[in-house]
């Protein structure tokens, strides 16, 4: 489905900042199937992907003086990036970007949370975002891995008025951030067995064959962290590592009945 528009506090885009830039449009082309347009940068290279027509991320080099790993981004469609700035800094987030204008598509900024968890948001004006969400070789799902729940559940209701949904099972609690009962987004505890690692914000990919792609994906140099397990009545997922190291997910949705 074609999206022309995102409501406050909907993910709307997804970005990937890689050491290997060239090597991961070839990755992820032959996952995906996606293809690109390159921009010119005065620095740098960037490149919009697109599916069916639609754009629907990007992807762009990591400069090696940053230091920064290869990672993923999750973007929040918002009405204000200047009114999302006052309330990040008001809730204990920090402001690591921006505010950037990008011509006369929109406005953007990336915070992290007090947690330390990075995301970033869109105000749109001509770019609305991803033209497909939540289909065949699209992001339809996010994520956040923390480490303190508590603190997020504070956090992020006062940035995009998200309303917690926690469910429990015998291994661990799983909250869903719904707006208006949709739920457009997860949150779980970052196992303590994962050390020092930082929290981030996964992105799920949805799929037509989960393990089909993960072998796809091992065949390019990609790492499998965890192999295909099924989520009752939910989907087939797997968690990849790109060969430069991003994490992302991947998932064969179950029909909805």
């Amino acid at each position: 489905m074609k999206i022309a528009h995102y409501e406050q506090g909907y993910p709307c885009w997804s970005e990937l900042a890689s050491t290997q830039y060239e090597q991961a449009k070839v990755f992820y082309q032959r996952l995906f199937n996606w293809q690109y347009q390159d921009m010119p940068l005065p620095q740098g290279a960037y490149a919009i992907a697109s599916l069916h027509g639609e754009d629907v991320g990007a992807i762009y080099q990591q400069q090696a003086q940053q230091n920064m790993p290869s990672q993923w981004i999750a973007y929040f469609a918002v009405d204000s990036v200047d009114a999302t700035i006052t309330a990040v800094h008001a809730a204990g987030g920090q402001l690591l970007l921006g505010p950037h204008q990008v011509g006369d598509a929109g406005r953007m900024a990336m915070f992290t949370d007090p947690d330390g968890a990075k995301f970033a948001v869109w105000q749109a004006n001509n770019h609305p975002g991803a033209g497909r969400f939540d289909e065949t070789n699209s992001l339809c799902w996010v994520e956040l891995v923390c480490k303190n729940p508590k603190t997020a559940r504070d956090f992020y209701p006062q940035i995009f008025g998200w309303l917690p949904r926690i469910s429990s099972n015998p291994d661990f609690d799983y909250t869903e951030w719904q707006l208006a009962d949709v739920s457009l987004g997860g949150m779980m505890q970052m196992p303590r067995e994962w050390g020092a690692m930082a929290p981030y914000w996964m992105l799920y990919f949805a799929v037509d064959d989960c393990d089909a792609t993960v072998e796809v994906a091992s065949e390019m140099g990609g790492t499998i962290l965890v192999p295909p397990n099924d989520i009752p009545e939910v989907g087939r997922f797997a968690v990849l590592n790109d060969p430069s190291g991003a994490t992302f997910a991947i998932i064969r949705l179950s029909p909805v009945l």
